[in-house]
């Protein structure tokens, strides 16, 4: 089917023509004859680039010109801000888009005026808790990865929110993308939608198993030169031959790193000069972004047209990777799987190193079929590649045939809902109350038999953890019950901060058990909420933190009852996240942390995220029960933030302004924003450097550009005063 014979407006037909679109994929023409544009609920489930985006964007904008709204839901913010950068291009014909994925409390109101909105799924349950008035306009819903229901983290959040904005949005038209699943019906008949059900691809995908220097596919093999000892090697480098790029995936962070470092002495040597010019531009950027050991270790590897990629890089190192990637600079990606399960970064091959995966219940285990298919279906890019191809690695004939049988040959697996424990339903059944979307034992399981759990099994298979999670909420004054369930106060404010019951219950016992509030009381406090993940102990981790656990146990709000291993040592972990923490807020070095703690750059960022997260909820909490505490715990708040001394707070308040180099233009005597524009720029060039100086003086307006004379530069608004910044929680595998 042609664009240009759609039942859209001449301006959304003119868009994709000029885009270069001018026919439907078969899914997307599936999608029309079943009622897309007449607004059908539509599930489709087919292989990454064979076109979701374009489904959700065909009804998007049919629903937006006939005066409709639209939520576009995402499960990580990465994938938010792509999503985000795409459809910002529809500005053009006066669609407008927001994005929300920051404070939990916040209501956005002010997004409302947008015609599409993009949020992750946690943002979207906390806009729905908060009572945001337009997300009662919506008409047009799109849930992307809808298959992460699976997920335990993830998926009762995403089943709950979906279940919520269907109640209040009845006549809203339900678009749900998903990875080639088992069960895709059953998610279809769960959303009452029609079912697109594909293996099409625009670009072949040719899955095979290499073994004794050959990669074999069902039919066809092909010979790989031998030019290393490793197989690995010698698989990518066969690709850049042929002027492709590669991804390659890893069981873990070290892994990567170590390939990445391997490779790069093969591929410098087919580098072109030109190449290595592009490649020193990335490199200066990651050096001037971080100045840890991992960053110099990433900019060698950069540096020689390999990178490595995970979650324990900081967000400006992740983004220069993918954008050197995209741009065809860097050759190949040495990553974890996680960057199968959201962004867009497609390659020439695929090589899956290790298809096993550490479980630390049962040791090394293989890799579900799901995510087999997902690392797959990133090989060959539309319109560029001739083809794609993925390749597993077997050391064995029978162990190559079983890669086949279990792997290329077999089907992803079913999706369950994960609905059913109590930590799930808890925190559901209190917002369900405070949305009024249920007032009683008997509304709550009307509501919750429009969840999946329900779909595939019986909703009374959830009657006692209901029964639970409400006696729990009674218990802990967050619910009351005389002629009817009502949240409390209390309950009210849990609920808008998004947080756990649990984990308010724990923050306010442990406030009005303590008798000293240190800076290390509170920050072990929202250390032990279920909410916070923790640092796993290490065989050398306990006698260090011992000691420092017993050289402090007065400050320590929350002890465990017995000294029995399993409680002892989960105290321990939280200790221990709890001195990451403390190191983090007194300026320890990163390298140092990084070091003793065995953490990424980026896994502190998502341990601030969370901890500061946490520690806004527990002085809102505090404020709501009049307990003590309110005013260190949003100093704690601030200094997480910042990872930084409260004297500094002012001047991190500017943009481009770090920790290291507040600390070094706070020790030289410029201790505000006052006094940094009166010293000026040759004094700070001196203590901070040239580049980084001329851009903080721009920020404060202490230099003007030729853009910002004519009002388009950015001079004078990128000093924030210390208003609480908008932060979002962070998933560790993002």
């Amino acid at each position: 089917m042609k664009i240009k014979e759609l039942s859209l407006s001449e301006k959304v037909i003119a868009f994709y023509l000029g885009s270069g679109i001018e026919e439907l994929y078969p899914p997307q023409d599936e999608a029309i004859t079943k009622g897309l544009l007449e607004g059908k609920n539509i599930v489709a489930a087919i292989p990454t680039a064979s076109g979701k985006t374009l489904i959700a964007e065909l009804a998007m904008l049919s629903s937006i010109s006939n005066g409709g709204k639209a939520l576009y839901i995402v499960p990580l913010r990465a994938l938010a801000s792509e999503k985000m950068d795409r459809f910002l291009k529809f500005r053009e014909i006066g669609i407008k888009t927001g994005i929300s994925t920051g404070d939990f409390e916040a209501r956005d109101e002010w997004l409302g005026s947008n015609d599409i909105i993009v949020a992750t799924s946690e943002k979207a349950d906390s806009l729905l808790r908060n009572e945001t008035a337009w997300m009662q306009d919506l008409t047009t819903i799109v849930v992307d990865e809808v298959h992460l229901l699976d997920s335990a983290n993830r998926g009762p959040t995403l089943e709950v929110t979906i279940a919520k904005l269907r109640k209040l949005n009845p006549r809203a038209q339900i678009i749900a993308l998903s990875a080639t699943v088992g069960n895709a019906q059953e998610i279809a008949d769960w959303l009452k939608s029609g079912l697109i059900l594909s293996e099409w691809r625009p670009t072949d995908l040719r899955e095979g198993v290499y073994y004794a220097d050959t990669i074999n596919f069902t039919g066809s093999q092909k010979t790989v030169d031998i030019t290393s000892s490793d197989d690995g090697v010698n698989i990518v480098m066969g690709t850049l031959e042929e002027g492709g790029q590669c991804l390659v995936f890893e069981s873990s962070r070290k892994n990567c790193v170590g390939f990445a470092k391997k490779l790069g002495r093969h591929v410098e040597k087919v580098l072109s000069k030109q190449e290595r010019n592009s490649l020193d531009i990335i490199v200066d950027a990651i050096e001037e972004a971080s100045e840890t050991e991992a960053s110099r270790v990433l900019a060698q590897c950069v540096r020689n047209g390999v990178a490595f990629h995970h979650a324990g890089l900081n967000s400006a190192h992740r983004k220069l990777v993918e954008d050197g990637f995209r741009e065809n600079v860097i050759k190949v990606i040495c990553s974890t799987p996680t960057l199968a399960a959201g962004l867009n970064l497609p390659a020439r091959r695929v090589v899956i190193r290790s298809y096993k995966r550490y479980d630390a219940n049962f040791g090394m285990q293989p890799i579900p079929v799901l995510e087999y298919k997902q690392m797959a279906g990133r090989a060959g890019r539309p319109h560029l590649d001739p083809y794609g191809e993925s390749v597993l690695i077997a050391r064995s004939y029978d162990e190559m045939e079983a890669l086949f049988e279990n792997y290329i040959n077999a089907k992803a697996e079913d999706i369950w809902s994960k609905l059913g424990t109590e930590n799930a339903l808890r925190t559901h059944v209190l917002s369900t109350v405070v949305n009024g979307f249920a007032s009683s034992e008997e509304g709550l399981m009307e509501f919750m038999s429009a969840t999946f759990f329900a779909h595939q099994q019986e909703a009374r298979n959830l009657q006692e953890l209901v029964e639970e999670s409400i006696s729990f909420l009674l218990e802990h004054g967050m619910l009351q019950n005389e002629d009817r369930l009502r949240a409390t106060k209390l309950g009210k404010v849990v609920s808008m901060l998004y947080v756990d019951p649990l984990s308010a219950a724990i923050i306010l016992e442990g406030l009005g058990k303590a008798k000293n509030l240190t800076d290390l009381t509170l920050m072990h406090l929202v250390c032990s909420t279920p909410d916070m993940k923790q640092l796993y102990m290490r065989s050398s981790d306990y006698a260090s933190i011992n000691e420092f656990a017993t050289a402090h146990k007065e400050e320590f709000a929350r002890m465990p009852s017995s000294f029995k291993a399993i409680e002892y040592e989960w105290f321990l972990g939280e200790v221990k996240t709890a001195l990451l923490m403390m190191k983090w807020i007194d300026e320890v070095p990163m390298d140092e942390i990084t070091t003793q703690f065995n953490v990424g750059e980026g896994d502190i960022h998502a341990f601030a995220d969370m901890a500061q997260w946490l520690m806004h909820a527990m002085a809102r909490l505090a404020e709501t029960m009049e307990l003590p505490g309110v005013e260190k715990a949003y100093e704690l708040e601030k200094r997480i933030q910042y990872g930084a001394n409260s004297q500094l707070l002012e001047l991190l308040s500017i943009r481009d302004v770090g920790r290291v180099r507040a600390r070094k233009l706070y020790d030289a005597g410029i201790t505000s924003v006052e006094a940094l524009k009166q010293v000026g720029i040759e004094r700070i060039a001196k203590l901070i450097g040239p580049k980084i100086a001329e851009k903080i003086m721009k920020n404060i307006g202490g230099l003007h550009s030729a853009d910002d004379e004519n009002g388009t530069g950015s001079a004078g608004t990128v000093y924030r005063p210390m208003e609480r910044q908008q932060k979002t929680f962070s998933y560790f595998d993002e």
